[in-house]
């Protein structure tokens, strides 16, 4: 019994100061956000006092360098969109993969297994002169690049879960006069809630935050957070890092809220789809 408690309380601990750990990076961009920026770089583990706070000063500054209104559009346009389009079609193909029983799915879901395996980089100059000759380096045609890249992962984890749906319930729907389609949004696709919130999180925290590839296909005429706030960067190397601070609290915002409002499906939908059928 006093062992267990001893156990409790050290994994307590640990578990404690892997929480500090991770916080503190956000709380010292958050408090930097409020200083002047020459102090940012002599004392940036400093809580903001008389002498170096600014206010939102490096906010409105942050604000007017970088567009970040108009590039919060843009992110939210992308990531929206992408998340929508990934969830729909991964379910769909995870749902075929596993109902039809044939070689073809057999490779197919292989080949989406194998995607995960093969880093960005070995694909980067070929996928960016690809999209360019079939003019998918737009916002619009981005979200199809995102639908592949995401696809192995998110077909993956639907497959785990569509396993562990009961087969009678589908069969029922078809008696009952449901044609496939039908079936899968009026029956499977209510049921794989969990685990599309799960993927939607992960996605989104993915997309919201990627800076390389809408560098590479959309660059400077279709800005997202994570490209303006590069914007912030002037000649000979100098930054503004008090309106940088700042842009990233801001960029940080959404992604946080949206994490901590749908948390709770990520363990169940894990876990469920984790389950063989």
């Amino acid at each position: 019994m006093k062992r267990r408690k001893l156990i409790d309380k050290l994994t307590f601990m640990i578990l404690l100061i892997l929480s500090i750990a991770f916080l503190a990076p956000i709380l010292i961009v958050f408090m930097n956000s409020l200083k002047g920026k020459f102090f940012i770089s002599d004392t940036p583990f400093l809580l903001p006092n008389s002498k170096n706070y600014v206010g939102l000063t490096n906010y409105i500054n942050g604000l007017t360098k970088t567009g970040f209104i108009q590039a919060f559009g843009w992110s939210f346009f992308i990531t929206v969109s992408s998340v929508i389009v990934i969830v729909l079609f991964t379910s769909m193909t995870a749902w075929y993969i596993t109902r039809v029983k044939s070689k073809f799915t057999k490779i197919l879901y292989y080949l989406f297994v194998f995607s995960m395996i093969v880093p960005f980089q070995m694909v980067m100059f070929t996928m960016t002169k690809v999209a360019n000759v079939i003019h998918l380096d737009n916002p619009v045609g981005i979200i199809i690049i995102y639908l592949g890249f995401s696809a192995g992962l998110s077909v993956f984890m639907f497959v785990g879960f569509v396993k562990s749906i009961p087969l009678e319930i589908e069969e029922a729907a078809v008696i009952d006069g449901c044609s496939p389609l039908q079936t899968f949004f009026m029956v499977v696709f209510p049921i794989l809630k969990p685990i599309s919130i799960t993927v939607a999180i992960l996605n989104t925290m993915w997309i919201w935050n990627d800076y390389l590839l809408p560098y590479l296909l959309i660059g400077s005429e279709y800005k997202t957070i994570p490209i303006a706030i590069q914007y912030l960067r002037g000649g000979y190397g100098s930054i503004d890092m008090g309106a940088m601070m700042a842009m990233l609290v801001l960029a940080i915002i959404p992604i946080v809220i949206f994490y901590f409002t749908c948390q709770k499906y990520i363990i169940k939908g894990v876990v469920s789809g984790a389950v063989k059928g």
